[in-house]
């Protein structure tokens, strides 16, 4: 496929924003018809994308919503990968337990060590109450 500056394939460019290790890995994802574009489901990694469309997709516990503002021409560093969308995702559970544990006071010294399995029940009592 020529590369050409107003769309790009769907697995290249989840793997240049650096959502997925190798490209391999995210032609495998789009395949398991887990990833909408534009509310539609996708079945074919050589989908096309282009900038505005959004991407709805689940990774790890999370489910990534992102628009496309751009393309990549090669797979750069994170910052410039970063660039490449829009993350419109709602924050995650484990966002708002983090949140919460700051807010609720529950800390360690710095420098203390890993918590012996005692303390570590003993927080974890703290964070469900």
């Amino acid at each position: 496929m020529s590369h050409t500056a107003d769309h790009q394939r769907l697995d290249q460019w989840l793997w240049q924003a650096r959502f997925f290790k190798t490209r391999g890995l995210a032609g495998r994802f789009c395949r398991t018809r887990r990833v909408r574009r534009n509310g539609r489901l996708v079945n074919r990694p050589s989908t096309c994308i282009r900038p505005g469309n959004v991407l709805t997709f689940p990774q790890g516990p999370r489910i990534r919503v992102v628009r496309v503002l751009g393309l990549a021409k090669r797979r750069g560093p994170a910052r410039e990968a970063a660039t490449l969308y829009q993350d419109l995702s709602p924050p995650s559970d484990s966002d708002r337990a983090t949140v919460g544990t700051k807010a609720s006071g529950i800390t360690r010294d710095r420098g203390s060590g890993r918590p012996t399995k005692r303390q570590r029940r003993a927080l974890d009592r703290l964070r469900r109450s």
